[in-house]
């Protein structure tokens, strides 16, 4: 993790080469490009999905708020003024969708597949210790509330520092820094030694 926050992950310069990429096709998708639309919504698509689930915990209505999101984003394209990244933009959007929709209901339904889906992390050599990190950090994590959850995961899945989280949260950056201390030690009390140490 460096100074500011950002934990460093090897598809990071991937993710920063497209952000000219996705602000063009921002503007295309103002100017109803259906096209620019349908490859935004398949490069956010997975991204979005893993974070709904972090969120949600109701996978029956991932599709539903994913869908909700990338509307906001067809029909707000124009809205973006470029201040901030695209993602920052999008997870945002999506952050508040997915609020409305835990109001709606509240109580999470057990997803048994939840715990043993495979880590998209590349790399056959660290497979199984990926699989066994991942396994016990979705675990833990679903001891965290929704807001401590939307913190952990956009710094270890998606790469986020705390200012960009900040703006998807809407919150100020030292709250995102206490919502992190407290999830790490939360998280740290949840799971086995052997891994504590990573968080």
């Amino acid at each position: 993790m460096s100074s500011s926050g950002t934990v460093i992950h090897p598809r990071m310069e991937t993710v920063r080469s497209r952000w000219p990429d996705e602000r063009e096709l921002l503007s295309r998708v103002s100017a109803q490009d259906l096209q620019a639309f349908e490859r935004l919504y398949r490069m956010y698509r997975p991204r979005l999905a893993r974070f709904l689930m972090g969120m949600l915990q109701r996978p029956q209505l991932i599709e539903e708020v994913l869908d909700d999101t990338m509307m906001v984003v067809w029909q707000s394209a124009g809205n973006f003024r470029g201040s901030s990244k695209p993602s920052t933009w999008i997870f945002a959007i999506a952050y508040r969708k997915a609020l409305k929709a835990k109001a709606r209901w509240p109580q999470p339904v057990e997803d048994e597949e939840f715990d043993s889906r495979v880590s998209p992390d590349p790399g056959p050599d660290q497979q199984l210790h990926h699989q066994r990190l991942h396994d016990a950090l979705i675990a833990a994590m679903d001891h965290l509330s929704a807001d401590h959850r939307a913190v952990v995961d956009l710094t270890y899945f998606h790469g986020m520092g705390y200012r960009e989280i900040a703006e998807i949260v809407d919150c100020p950056v030292d709250t995102v820094k206490t919502r992190m201390f407290h999830a790490r030690r939360r998280l740290k009390q949840a799971m086995s030694a052997s891994f504590s140490d990573w968080l």
